[in-house]
């Protein structure tokens, strides 16, 4: 069967979205398009195609115990020079999504992986393009805010054409969870908050 390129993330919903890839594309950046805007629980990561049904396995009953929590971002960061990216800050909710990202790689499951850098989420908005148009991001999303209760992360693969696409959504809790959402967007904005 091969392999796959997969990652998981929680999807920042509409209207903010799209919003922000339109920023993204905006300021050059050729990967906007291919990437749905989002914060990381899982970078590119290469599996077994055949562990697929483990792999959600694996993830639906990190969904089943975690809750609904609320996720705010506000203003903006940078990884340079270490790495360069601009992105906007996660200000509510980054405990959560580190909770999130331990179990999904932790050592009894079928993801395991060491991180190139210690987790920190985070939407990135800017990614290897010019210093003058990271300036630019760094600067024109400085006051950016946007606020919404996530229910869910989704797992998605990587194709040929390097496009992320969403292979399934995990809501949080036993089956309830964030209702149907449309393809940008993994989380509910109107959803009730409990951390995890």
């Amino acid at each position: 069967m091969g392999t796959v390129t997969l990652g998981v993330s929680i999807a920042v919903p509409e209207p903010y979205g799209s919003l922000l890839q339109e920023r993204r594309a905006s300021f050059g950046d050729p990967a906007a398009y291919g990437i749905p805007t989002h914060v990381t629980l899982l970078p590119p990561t290469e599996a077994d195609a055949a562990d697929l049904s483990a792999i959600e396995a694996h993830l639906a009953q990190i969904a089943t115990a975690g809750r609904a929590f609320p996720m705010r971002l506000s203003g903006t960061g940078t990884f340079r020079p270490l790495s360069p990216v601009v992105f906007v800050q996660v200000v509510e909710g980054a405990s959560a999504c580190s909770w999130l990202q331990k179990r999904i790689r932790e050592a009894s499951g079928p993801l395991v992986r060491e991180l190139q850098f210690p987790y920190h989420p985070h939407v990135t908005v800017a990614h290897g393009i010019a210093e003058d148009a990271m300036d630019r991001a760094y600067e024109e999303l400085s006051t950016y805010e946007a606020a919404w209760t996530c229910g869910s992360f989704a797992l998605y693969e990587q194709g040929t054409d390097s496009v992320w696409r969403k292979i399934n959504e995990f809501p949080f809790g036993a089956g309830g969870g964030a209702p149907s959402v449309p393809a940008q967007g993994g989380c509910s904005v109107d959803q009730p908050s409990l951390q995890p």
